[in-house]
C-alpha cells in the first residue's frame, strides 16, 4: 500500500468524482499518493504512516443517516488533514461544527476571496476562480477553526486550524478550472506536510515492471493494440517487463479513423513484440445492426473485442489479457464507487465468462498526461505519444444512432477534413474530431432540395480529461472545414460546432 522508500499522502475516498484526480495532482507534485476507502480506520492509517491525509468530495449530505464518515480519531493522530468539499463538511461536523443546506447552491466556476492569512493561500492570487459543486455549507465552524476564504453565497469557502494542521476548502483545487489550485495543494504538501518530492515516473516504471513480472510469471500476455496512446504505452511497458511473452493483437473493427489501420501496422511492425492483425469489420458491423443505445454499443463492442482476442490467443494456453485502462475510464464507469457516467469497453463491458486467466492493467493508476510522460520515458516516438485520444469503441460512439458502413465512411471523411484544417492552421487543442449526428437537415444543392446529415465538430483543451473547455477555433478555420465537408462529402447538409465544456457535457457525445 505504501510505496517503499517514499513519503505517502493518503487520499480517503468518499465517492467524489475527482478522487483519482486529487491523487494525480499529488503525484504530479512528486509526492506518492494512494487512495483508500473513506472508512479506513485511524489504526490502519497510523500503521501506514502517511505525511498527510486528503478527504475527497462526495455526493452526500453529512447530516443524512447513511452518509459516509471518516473515523473521528483521524483528526487526533497529529497527521495534517485537508478536507475538500464534502471532506471539509464532514470534518467540520465530526469536530462539532454545523453543516446546513445552502440557500443558494454553487455549481461551476465561482470567485473565491481570501479573507485571512493562511499557509494554503501563500502565493495564490485573491480573488481566485475556483470550481464549486455543493448544495450544503459549513454554517458554523468547529471550535479552534477560523474562516480563511468566502464567496458571495458561501460564508466558509475555506477554514483552518493551524495548530492542529487541519484545513478545509469548499471548492476543488485539484481541477484545471480552479486557478491557483495546484499552488494550494503544493502548499499543503510541502509547507504543511513537509514533503520532499521523492516520487518520480522512473520509480513508477520500476514498480510496475516488477509487478507485471510477478503477476505474469511464465504465462503469455495478449494485448489489444488499438494504436492509441494508452494501448501503445501499455505495450511498451509490458514489453520491457516480459519482452518474450507479449503478443499484440490489432483488431480492425471497421470503426477506425481514415488510414489508421495502415498507420498502426507501420508503427508497430518490426518490434520485438509479436503483432497480429485481424480484419473483423464485417463481424462487428453485423453485431451492431439495429443498435442505437450508446451503452449497448459499448458493451457489444467490448464483448466482441474479448471474443476476438480469445480466438486469436487460443494458441497461448492460460494467458493474461492486458489492457490500456487508465483512471478516467475507471472513474466514468463507476468501477470504484463513483456514479456510472458511461461504460468503457475495457472496464464495464468485459464478460464474466472470459477465458483469460487474469488481467494486466499497468496504466490503471495514471491520467492521460502521466501516460504520455511514461511513453516518453520508455522511448516511444512523439508521433505515438502525442497522438489524440481515441475511444476503444472507435467511431461507433461518434456515429450517433445505428452504425452502418455508409455512415462510418461519411464520418471518416468529415473527421479527417476537420483534423487536416486544424493541423494546417496550427490551432492549439488537446482533442478534436467530428461527430455524425442522427439528425438530417433540409438544404439546397444547386436548384434542388437536399436532406443531408448534420455533422458536429468538437475541439477541447484539457490536460486531465476530467474537465475541459471548448477551443475558440477561428471562424476562418471552421468556415474552411465546413465548406470542405459539405462540398466533398455526399450526404452531409450542415455543419455545427460544439461549444459545451465538461462538465456539464462529456468530451465524447456518446
Amino acid at each position: 500500500m505504501r510505496e517503499k522508500g517514499h513519503q505517502t499522502i493518503l487520499v480517503l475516498d468518499f465517492g467524489g468524482q475527482y478522487k483519482e484526480l486529487i491523487a494525480r495532482s499529488v503525484r504530479g507534485l512528486k509526492v506518492h499518493s494512494v487512495i483508500l476507502p473513506g472508512s479506513t480506520s485511524a489504526e490502519e492509517v497510523r500503521a501506514l504512516a502517511p505525511i498527510g491525509i486528503i478527504l475527497t468530495g462526495g455526493p452526500f449530505s453529512v447530516y443524512a443517516e447513511d452518509a459516509p464518515k471518516a473515523d473521528p480519531e483521524l483528526f487526533g493522530l497529529g497527521i495534517p488533514v485537508l478536507g475538500i468539499c464534502y471532506g471539509m463538511q464532514m470534518m467540520s461536523a465530526a469536530l462539532g461544527g454545523e453543516v446546513l443546506p445552502c440557500k443558494v447552491s454553487e455549481y461551476g466556476t465561482t470567485e473565491v476571496a481570501v479573507t485571512a492569512p493562511c499557509v494554503l493561500f501563500d502565493g495564490v492570487k485573491s480573488p481566485m476562480r475556483a470550481l464549486m459543486s455543493h448544495t450544503d455549507y459549513v454554517a458554523k465552524t468547529p471550535e479552534g477553526f477560523r474562516v480563511t476564504a468566502v464567496t458571495e453565497n458561501c460564508p466558509a469557502a475555506a477554514i483552518a486550524f493551524d495548530e492542529r494542521k487541519l484545513y478545509g476548502v469548499q471548492f476543488h483545487p485539484e481541477v484545471e478550472r480552479t486557478h491557483g489550485g495546484k499552488r494550494l495543494l503544493k502548499n499543503f504538501l510541502y509547507k504543511v506536510c513537509g514533503a520532499v518530492g521523492d516520487y518520480t515516473m522512473d520509480a513508477y516504471i520500476e514498480s510496475e515492471v516488477k509487478k507485471i513480472r510477478d503477476t505474469v510469471g511464465e504465462h503469455e500476455v495478449v494485448l489489444g493494440l488499438s494504436g492509441g496512446v494508452d494501448s501503445a504505452v501499455a505495450a511498451a511497458l509490458i514489453e520491457r517487463a516480459v519482452p518474450d511473452k507479449l503478443t499484440c493483437i490489432f483488431v480492425d473493427h471497421g470503426m477506425m479513423r481514415k488510414n489508421e489501420g495502415e498507420e498502426i501496422r507501420a508503427a508497430f511492425g518490426g518490434r520485438s513484440l509479436r503483432l497480429v492483425c485481424v480484419d473483423a469489420a464485417d463481424r462487428f458491423c453485423s453485431k451492431l445492426a439495429g443498435v442505437t443505445d450508446p451503452e449497448q454499443k459499448r458493451k457489444i463492442i467490448g464483448e466482441e473485442f474479448v471474443r476476438v482476442f480469445e480466438e486469436e490467443s487460443a494458441r497461448y494456453k492460460g494467458c493474461f489479457l492486458a489492457q490500456g485502462t487508465i483512471y478516467p475510464d475507471v472513474i466514468e464507469s463507476g468501477a470504484i464507487g463513483g456514479a456510472n457516467i458511461k461504460s468503457h469497453h475495457n472496464v464495464g463491458g468485459l464478460p464474466k465468462e472470459s477465458k483469460f486467466i487474469g488481467i494486466v492493467e499497468p496504466l490503471r493508476g495514471l491520467f492521460k498526461d502521466e501516460v504520455r510522460a511514461l511513453g516518453r520515458k520508455l522511448g516511444l516516438a512523439e508521433s505515438i505519444v502525442g497522438r489524440q485520444p481515441f475511444p476503444g469503441p472507435g467511431l461507433a460512439v461518434r456515429c450517433l444512432g445505428e452504425v452502418t458502413k455508409e455512415k462510418l465512411d461519411i464520418l471518416r471523411d468529415a473527421d479527417i477534413i476537420f483534423r487536416e484544417e486544424m493541423a494546417r492552421s496550427k490551432v492549439k487543442a488537446d482533442q478534436y474530431f467530428a461527430v455524425l449526428t442522427s439528425v438530417r437537415s433540409v438544404g439546397v444543392v444547386g436548384d434542388f432540395r437536399a436532406y443531408g446529415y448534420v455533422v458536429a465538430l468538437r475541439a477541447v483543451r484539457t490536460s486531465d480529461f476530467m474537465t475541459c473547455e471548448y477551443v475558440r477555433v477561428p471562424y476562418t478555420v471552421l468556415d474552411r472545414a465546413a465548406k470542405r465537408i459539405v462540398d466533398e462529402i455526399p450526404g452531409v447538409g450542415r455543419v455545427v460546432y460544439d461549444i459545451t465544456g465538461k462538465p456539464p457535457a462529456t468530451i465524447e457525445w456518446e
